[in-house]
């Protein structure tokens, strides 16, 4: 009897929580201070920005995952700077994957850190300089805690939409066991080859996260709805 989860399997799933990792590492880094700028700029990019950040909530993943395709192969912009830096092609690799994921999942970070910045309002910063603090200080000591649900939130949904990833990974990193193939590839090339029960212990597996997830988020909201005066 075949075991549900093989070696492929696990394999699959621990390149899926490597990437999910990283790439929430990244997005947290990447998301914050744009999120920040976007909460509190009056500049005329702000709409351009915010649209762009956006985008990938209502593009196509596998139309976004071609044009990264396209960027990060050989005759793309990218792909000749990595070639000219010595990298060589970004697509197909894990880089490549990690790439893509951070693009794709950028506005379920950008926005609940957004949200939060300018839920908190400007008084805080305000106090904070009326104390000689510099902003770079109020930002760490003020704005960061107070924006802390906001923080979690990206960070559970950066995850969550990365372990989920399925058209762009599927795009730009193939099906590459080892490399780049992740779960959701790994349930595709099982229901192709018609191996169900291998099909259904992944595809329940994440089913079950993703209501964890989701469970985690409204007891999350609640718990800071109580705290809220």
């Amino acid at each position: 009897m075949q075991m549900p989860l093989d070696h492929d399997a696990l394999a699959a799933i621990g390149l899926t929580l490597r990437l999910a990792s990283a790439t929430t590492l990244l997005l947290l880094v990447l998301a914050t201070p744009l999120a920040w700028w976007l909460a509190r700029t009056a500049s005329r990019w702000r709409a351009p920005v915010s649209a762009v950040v956006t985008l990938p909530l209502v593009l196509p993943p596998s139309v976004l995952g071609f044009y990264l395709l396209v960027a990060l192969g050989p005759h793309g912009p990218l792909g000749q700077l990595t070639q000219a830096l010595g990298w060589g092609v970004l697509s197909f690799t894990f880089t490549g994957l990690l790439i893509g994921s951070v693009v794709f999942s950028l506005p379920f970070a950008v926005q609940p850190l957004q949200s939060a910045f300018e839920a908190m309002g400007t008084r805080p910063m305000e106090v904070a300089a009326t104390l000689r603090a510099r902003p770079l200080d109020a930002f760490f000591t003020v704005a960061l805690p107070q924006a802390g649900a906001g923080l979690l939130t990206a960070a559970i949904l950066s995850f969550a939409h990365t372990v989920g990833e399925f058209g762009v990974v599927l795009m730009i990193g193939g099906n590459i066991p080892g490399a780049t193939r992740v779960v959701s590839t790994l349930i595709y090339g099982h229901v192709e080859a018609m191996e169900y029960t291998q099909a259904h212990w992944l595809a329940g597996g994440m089913l079950l996260f993703s209501f964890v997830v989701l469970l985690a988020l409204a007891l999350l909201r609640r718990n800071h709805a109580r705290v809220l005066p």
